[in-house]
């Protein structure tokens, strides 16, 4: 009875840690726009080092973990690690880009869709079965999504809603990826991802150009804020049901164009607002439906 006890104790108490993990990245994470709009470099040089900084970080935080076999850490990866690594650089620097181009409350609204395209790449790849409930899901966050593009034509950044629907298309493509090769490690990936990241920026990036300022932010974004809540949440999900991860996630999302608005009075504009309340409670409603139903969500990041 006492060994019962004191596993339901120890299950409980590893939730919560796991809980307070997800929600520590998605707080880094949201720290992104921010961190954004105060470096005044051209946005591939910030790919560049961004890239760059949180590769170092996440080799030093591989090889501590693996203790002398990060090589073959990598080499496990396969085609698979290289796909979903891919699938990563195109988000990451999506990301970066699209900031440069529409509020940050677009960007991080439109990425949030990641779970739903991943839903429709599931069914359209793998055959997986999606159930009416996820398809009305999806119509009302793509009208959601039609609010704030018809908004952003408006003001002549619809590049910047397109850059950011990529970005959910780059992680919903890492998810896809995870459900059909299990075994494929999430950090390892991401730090191959940031090494292509680099490769990349390096043709279109004017690295030694950056003033010192602007060089500390962007190392500051990708070994603080990409790295850091990459670990936190590798480390996160594993701890809790994937349905609260994702809602615990959408942290990221909701927190975001606040400090932007805090800091720098952004104004997303109504239809933004409108179309991302829309896409928000999309998301929440579904997610905790599928809480209540015992049915895991993947996580977004």
């Amino acid at each position: 009875m006492t060994t019962a006890v004191q596993q339901a104790t120890h299950a409980a108490a590893s939730h919560r840690l796991g809980l307070l993990l997800v929600a520590g990245a998605a707080t880094v994470w949201s720290a992104g726009g921010p961190i954004a709009r105060l470096i005044h470099a051209d946005p591939w040089t910030v790919v560049f080092w961004r890239s760059v900084s949180a590769a170092c970080a996440l080799l030093v935080f591989i090889a501590v973990r693996e203790r002398g076999r990060m090589i073959t850490t990598f080499r496990r990866l396969g085609w698979p690690g290289i796909i979903m690594a891919l699938c990563f650089v195109m988000g990451s620097t999506s990301y970066i880009l699209a900031l440069q181009l529409t509020t940050v409350a677009n960007v991080l609204i439109l990425q949030s869709t990641a779970p739903f395209i991943a839903g429709i790449l599931g069914w359209l790849i793998m055959g997986e079965r999606v159930r009416p409930r996820s398809w009305l899901t999806m119509a009302a966050a793509l009208v959601g999504i039609v609010i704030m593009v018809q908004d952003s034509l408006s003001r002549g950044s619809l590049l910047g809603s397109l850059l950011s629907l990529l970005i959910g298309l780059g992680f919903a493509g890492a998810i896809v990826t995870t459900r059909r090769h299990q075994d494929v490690q999430m950090t390892p990936a991401t730090c191959l991802a940031t090494i292509f990241g680099a490769l990349v920026a390096t043709p279109f990036a004017t690295p030694f150009a950056i003033a010192p300022d602007d060089l500390m932010l962007c190392l500051l974004f990708g070994a603080g804020q990409l790295s850091v809540g990459l670990i936190l949440f590798s480390y996160g999900a594993r701890l809790a049901p994937a349905a609260e991860v994702g809602i615990v996630s959408v942290l990221e999302n909701i927190l975001g164009p606040v400090w932007v608005w805090l800091a720098f009075g952004e104004d997303p504009g109504d239809a933004v607002i409108l179309g991302g309340f829309i896409v928000l409670a999309a998301l929440v409603v579904h997610t905790l439906l599928d809480l209540r139903g015992g049915r895991p969500v993947p996580p977004v990041a």
